[in-house]
């Protein structure tokens, strides 16, 4: 069964969600996305060789100021007081190739869900991984950016991802 969209109002036109009726309650969103690149780009970051600078911290610093800054990207978001806000890059081979794995956790306590600063912490961390490396390799490749938890609110808790 599909719910009705929300952010349509009865005539179709689009609005923010009025959420001033709801409770304040602590919301979680985890979300994960990859980039996928050489063996060699992998061991340049890994090694400290990317001319640019030090990968991950940059990516981290741009994810977590991206996520501040989600209501401004996305029209009909509503700005959040984040509580907290961490995102995770790892390094894997998988076969002949190399993958920076990104994971960020938001939280808030508030009316809305953290979602969407979740996905745009991961999605802007992945373009930070990109800009960082497009010298050294113009191929890599941006994927699998994915919700794979939520916690708090009407909906309660929603895993998409087992093991997450």
């Amino acid at each position: 069964m599909t719910q009705p969209l929300t952010h349509l109002d009865e005539h179709g036109h689009a609005h923010m969600v009025n959420v001033s009726a709801k409770p304040d309650t602590h919301r979680v969103a985890i979300a994960r996305g990859e980039v996928h690149l050489s063996l060699d780009t992998l061991n340049l970051i890994q090694t400290g060789g990317v001319p640019k600078g030090d990968v991950f911290a940059a990516a981290r610093l741009a994810g977590i100021m991206g996520a501040k800054r989600t209501s401004e990207l996305i029209p009909l978001c509503h700005p959040l007081p984040l509580t907290h806000l961490s995102i995770e890059l790892t390094a894997r081979v998988e076969e002949t190739a190399g993958i920076v794995d990104i994971t960020a956790r938001a939280e808030t306590t508030g009316k809305t869900g953290v979602e969407m600063e979740a996905l745009t912490a991961v999605s802007v961390a992945a373009l930070t991984v990109y800009d960082m490396i497009k010298a050294v390799q113009r191929d890599a490749r941006i994927t699998n950016i994915r919700l794979i938890e939520k916690h708090g609110g009407k909906s309660g808790d929603i895993v998409l991802e087992v093991g997450s």
